[in-house]
């Protein structure tokens, strides 16, 4: 066996008293109070984010038939795939949803709490009943990216390929699922497609259909905005919030309409930022970099004023 030098001996110690020293710090409540996860006696396991992410993974194979999961699928076994499936995904996600309301519930209710069982199973079956509403969505999507980027060889290139698909599928799962007033599901979700594609889209949004967002990265929809149909934006854009009013405690006021609402036929070019409810108006352009706080007029074309005067000047368009 190998001796320790005298060194190695004050290191070790010096290690250990620091562990001790640290753990001591962070054991107090003062310190962990905020940020501690309490099972409030459920004995429930929080969410998953794992099985989450197999739940987005089955349900991306039942929407896009052939494209994830099961390469081989063909019309004589459709049916079945999509019953097996459809099983699992019932199975996973009324778990999650009741390990969402756990996560979020305030009372202690035992080991077991039978409603939420209930409760969990019954919005998983009304989320099923979702998906034929999903896929119609989620198909017009496809096609607005197909048609509104001259890059795009086939709808099935933007449905594999393109990050703004991605975006929108989390997206319009996480709807449907904040619509049925689930917990914290929807978020991690829409956060799974963030991590992946660098959009953001809060599941509160209400975004109508052929959707497109072009190249994507660094995009930014804000929980309560309403875009209409037909809409496309680029990358970079930002439908956010300006400084929102405070309570009598000095805490943010939520719930309240705070982001733009986007009317149908818009184009949203790379880097503009829209903040607050301002409303922009059916078929009207912003520029790129334009940064805007208030409505825009349907129809009307908003550029940075330089380039408004080059515009003016030489009869170019944007």
């Amino acid at each position: 066996m190998k001796v320790k030098t005298v060194n190695e001996v004050l290191s070790d110690n010096r290690t250990e008293k620091t562990i001790a020293h640290v753990a001591k710090e962070l054991s107090q409540k003062d310190s962990y109070e905020k940020v501690y996860h309490r099972t409030n006696h459920h004995d429930v396991p929080m969410p998953s984010v794992d099985e989450l992410n197999q739940l987005v993974e089955l349900l991306k194979s039942i929407i896009f038939p052939g494209f994830f999961l099961n390469s081989e699928l063909r019309p004589g076994t459709m049916k079945f795939y999509i019953g097996s499936t459809l099983d699992r995904v019932c199975r996973i996600c009324a778990e999650q949803i009741k390990r969402g309301f756990c996560f979020s519930c305030s009372h202690s209710h035992g080991s077991v709490c039978h409603e939420c069982e209930f409760k969990s199973k019954d919005i998983s079956n009304r989320f099923i009943e979702k998906l034929p509403h999903i896929r119609y969505m989620l198909s017009l999507d496809a096609v607005a990216a197909f048609e509104g980027d001259p890059a795009a060889k086939s709808v099935g290139e933007t449905i594999f390929c393109y990050p703004s698909i991605t975006a929108l599928t989390n997206y319009r799962i996480s709807h449907e699922l904040y619509m049925l007033d689930v917990p914290i599901i929807p978020r991690i979700i829409a956060e799974l497609a963030h991590s992946d594609t660098g959009i953001d889209i809060h599941p509160g949004a209400e975004i109508g259909k052929s959707f497109f967002i072009d190249h994507g990265t660094g995009t930014v929809i804000g929980e309560t905005c309403i875009i209409g149909n037909n809409v496309r934006i680029y990358q970079g854009v930002t439908l956010g919030a300006k400084s929102f009013p405070l309570d009598e405690s000095g805490n943010p006021i939520k719930g309240i309409p705070r982001h733009p609402i986007v009317e149908d036929d818009v184009i949203i070019y790379s880097g503009a930022t829209i903040l607050g409810r301002v409303t922009i108006g059916k078929g009207a352009e912003i520029g790129g970099n334009v940064w805007l706080t208030t409505d825009v007029s349907p129809g009307t074309k908003v550029v940075q004023q330089k380039a408004a005067e080059y515009y003016f000047n030489h009869g170019s368009g944007i």
